[in-house]
């Protein structure tokens, strides 16, 4: 990238958002970050310990005072020498200091740079590098909370937990497969099919966590649609907690799209309302058929409101899907929620699984049944049985994941089937290469030196 042109740039960044706040933040980074700050407060710093001082601007003039922090490198967060200002968080300031510092011979920082300096400093790997972002994006504290464990490495070591035993297996095999004369078989008395085995239930579980943890950042939209005058704004109403839509008698009232964002037992959500959808000679309201239809093919999951209170309920239920599926031509996964059970008498706090798929019944009005569809939705997500432990994770985990699996498991099929070690050795390279994407870690001369620090293959 053209942030690394060379590692002896000296970069600036505002570390803070660009708003009015009480404090703000504006980081150096690279060989020149030392001398910039003593030309900018007319003072030397010791190494960690926070300075109060006037900062002056490239010409000498003074702009604020505030505090001054050095760290130098290696010991610092991107492994360079880093200088923090800390100065108050006006937009215009903060502006002045950054380009005083291009004027001292910094250039402006790339967006990541310093966490991207970071990284190719040995400083993180790549999944925390992610990890950052994450957390900075959180929508929620579960999510946050997943992605400072990421941050912190917990997400890392586990893989590195797996791709060392594949190191491992991968060194074992390929000495059995260059040293033949040796008395022992190792691949006939050994659990090398054991082993693979183990290593596919670990990956297994790794993705299990990875896709919870691409769920709690990534988040759920939820479109509410269905009939007019089915129950969608009290429903609306009852998910967010406040009255965010207007309910009232008479049906249509929903015009335009409503939004509101929340977090459902630590899953950020968006949820939508929208118009009802029927047909209809007003142009507004045809409007508002038209981008409720938009927003459902967007959706993660739709749920389709019917008024459980009318008669035939159960045939109209289905004539609302198959009407929900004409106008939309959506394939999104459905949950029928079945509304007003306080007037029709069915019982709430259940979920019944149909043909279509699930069904709720809720009343909206007293709000009974609505922690059974909030279950319903974790579950939706992956999310029902969350425990403390997930980590924060990106698509191209998950696909690096897949493909590890998708190794082992012919790995494993290689040996079994086909006595084939050579080809069974070369799936555990490529899970190898796999796995090592997340963190970044791979390297090809790795395995090498493994096989010669776990065997006596020179003798």
């Amino acid at each position: 990238m053209d942030g690394l042109r060379s590692a002896s740039d000296t970069i600036a960044a505002i570390a803070t958002g660009a708003c009015e706040a009480g404090g703000g933040i504006l980081r150096l980074s690279g060989t020149a970050s030392q001398q910039i700050a003593i030309a900018l407060t007319k003072r030397a710093f010791t190494p960690r310990m926070a300075h109060y001082c006037l900062i002056h601007d490239h010409d000498g003039s003074i702009l604020d005072r505030g505090l001054v922090l050095s760290f130098p490198g290696p010991d610092s967060f991107t492994g360079e020498d880093v200088v923090e200002f800390h100065c108050h968080g006006s937009p215009v300031l903060l502006d002045t200091l950054l380009r005083s510092c291009a004027q001292l011979g910094a250039r402006y920082a790339n967006a990541g740079e310093c966490s991207q300096r970071a990284f190719m400093n040995g400083k993180i790997d790549l999944a925390q590098s992610e990890a950052i972002a994450d957390l900075i994006s959180s929508g929620s504290e579960a999510s946050m909370r997943a992605a400072s464990r990421s941050l912190t490495g917990f997400y890392s070591q586990r893989i590195d937990e797996v791709f060392e035993a594949l190191v491992s297996l991968r060194a074992f095999i390929e000495a059995a497969i260059d040293f033949p004369e040796e008395e022992i078989d190792f691949l006939k008395n050994s659990d090398v099919l054991e082993r693979i085995q183990s290593l596919l239930a670990l990956v297994e579980t790794l993705l299990t966590s990875a896709k919870r943890g691409r769920a709690l950042h990534r988040g759920l939209k939820l479109v509410i649609a269905g009939a007019p005058n089915a129950g969608k704004s009290s429903l609306m109403n009852q998910l967010v907690e406040k009255q965010s839509s207007i309910v009232t008698a008479q049906a249509g009232t929903t015009r335009d799209v409503i939004r509101e964002r929340l977090a459902i037992r630590g899953l950020p959500v968006e949820i939508v309302d929208t118009a009802g959808l029927r047909n209809s000679d007003d142009p507004i309201e045809q409007e508002g058929v038209k981008r409720a239809t938009e927003e459902i093919r967007s959706a993660d999951q739709v749920l389709l409101v019917c008024d459980d209170s009318m008669s035939d309920q159960q045939e109209r239920a289905k004539d609302l899907i198959n009407i929900f599926r004409e106008q939309t031509s959506s394939t999104i996964p459905v949950t029928l929620v079945r509304n007003k059970c306080d007037l029709s008498g069915r019982s709430t706090g259940q979920r019944v699984m149909s043909g279509e798929g699930s069904e709720i019944p809720i009343s909206a009005l007293s709000g009974e049944g609505i922690d059974v569809l909030r279950d319903h939705l974790l579950a939706v997500a992956g999310l029902e049985n969350m425990g403390n432990s997930e980590f924060s994770a990106r698509a191209r985990h998950l696909d690096a994941l897949e493909r590890c699996l998708h190794s082992l498991r012919s790995a494993a099929e290689q040996l079994a089937q086909y006595n084939a070690p050579e080809l069974a050795a070369e799936e555990l390279r490529l899970a190898q290469e796999n796995l090592g994407e997340i963190t970044g870690r791979y390297s090809s001369d790795q395995l090498l030196g493994d096989i010669f620090g776990r065997f006596c293959i020179g003798k």
